[in-house]
C-alpha cells in the first residue's frame, strides 16, 4: 500500500498521509516520499499550490517510534531533514487540512504552512521533553513566536496538548469546520489560489517570510543536532523503552 499518495489537479497537488492503520505515523520511507513531493510541487510550474491532508480521524500521530528507531536519522540529508528544508522553504502557497491527533510533526510541520484548516476534532501535541528529546522543524523558535511564551512553555516543556479552538486563539488554524468538511475547504482554498498570478503569491509569500527564514533554516539545523545527540542519551533510552514496553517512563535518576 502506497502511505503517501499525491494528486494533480488544476494546479494543485495534494499529498495525503494514507496510513490511517497505525494513525498515519511516518516512516523514514514516508519521509523519503514527502520530501520528493514537495520538491516535484516546488519546481513544476504547472503545480501551483500543495496541499498536506490525512484522514477526518487523524492527520498524523508523528514519528513510527519502531521505523525511528531502527532508522534514526543520520545527517542534515536524511529524509526526514530533507522534507523538513522543503516545506520551510517552499515558496508557493502551502495548505494543511488537520482532523483528529496532530502528534510531534503532525503539529510542527503546520508552522511553515500559509493555511491550516482543522477539524473541530483536531488535538495538537508536541510531547518532545516527554520522550527526552528536544523540538524539530524550528518549533522552539516558531511555537514561541505564534504562541506566546507561556503558552510555549505549557506546549513545549510539559507537551499539553491543545485543541482546535486553541489552536484557533493563537493563530496556528484559520478556520475549524466539522471534520468531514476540512479536506474539501483545504482544498477550496487551494483552487482559489492556483488561479492567482504565481509571481504576485511567490514575491507576497517571500517578502512575508524574509525575515526569519534565515534564522528558521539556522533554528532546526541546531535542533536536529541536538535532537541527534539526546536521540543517544539515557532518557531518550528510558522513554522509548517504556514506550515500547507500555509501561511509565521512570526518569528519577535522569
Amino acid at each position: 500500500m502506497n502511505h503517501v499518495l499525491t494528486h494533480i489537479e488544476d494546479g494543485v497537488m495534494t499529498i495525503t498521509l494514507n496510513r490511517l492503520e497505525r494513525k498515519n505515523s511516518i516512516t523514514s520511507a514516508m519521509y523519503a516520499v514527502l520530501a520528493d513531493a514537495i520538491e516535484q510541487a516546488e519546481k513544476d510550474a504547472a503545480i501551483r499550490v500543495a496541499v498536506l491532508q490525512g484522514h477526518e480521524t487523524v492527520f498524523c500521530a508523528g514519528n513510527d517510534i519502531g521505523d525511528f528507531l531502527n532508522q534514526p536519522p543520520s545527517g542534515q540529508d536524511s529524509p526526514v531533514f530533507r522534507f523538513l528544508r522543503g516545506i520551510a522553504g517552499f515558496p508557493k502557497p502551502l495548505v494543511a487540512a488537520v482532523c483528529g491527533p496532530a502528534v510531534g510533526i503532525g503539529t510542527t510541520m503546520l508552522f511553515h504552512c500559509d493555511f491550516v484548516y482543522a477539524g473541530d476534532n483536531a488535538a495538537f501535541s508536541m510531547p518532545f521533553v516527554n520522550l527526552g528529546l528536544c523540538p524539530e522543524a524550528a518549533a522552539s523558535l516558531l511555537v514561541p513566536q505564534m504562541l506566546g511564551y507561556h503558552r510555549a512553555a505549557e506546549a513545549l516543556l510539559l507537551g499539553e496538548p491543545f485543541m482546535a479552538e486553541a489552536a484557533l486563539e493563537v493563530g496556528l488554524v484559520n478556520r475549524v469546520v466539522p471534520p468531514m468538511e476540512a479536506n474539501g475547504v483545504a482544498r477550496s482554498i487551494a483552487r482559489k489560489l492556483a488561479v492567482k498570478p504565481h509571481s504576485s503569491l511567490a514575491e507576497t509569500k517571500r517578502l512575508m517570510k524574509m525575515g526569519t527564514q534565515r534564522q528558521v533554516l539556522e533554528q532546526m539545523a541546531q535542533e536536529g543536532t541536538s535532537f541527534g545527540r539526546m536521540l543517544g542519551e539515557p532518557a531518550a533510552r528510558e522513554a522509548f523503552g517504556a514506550f515500547m514496553n507500555k509501561r511509565k517512563p521512570d526518569f528519577s535518576g535522569l
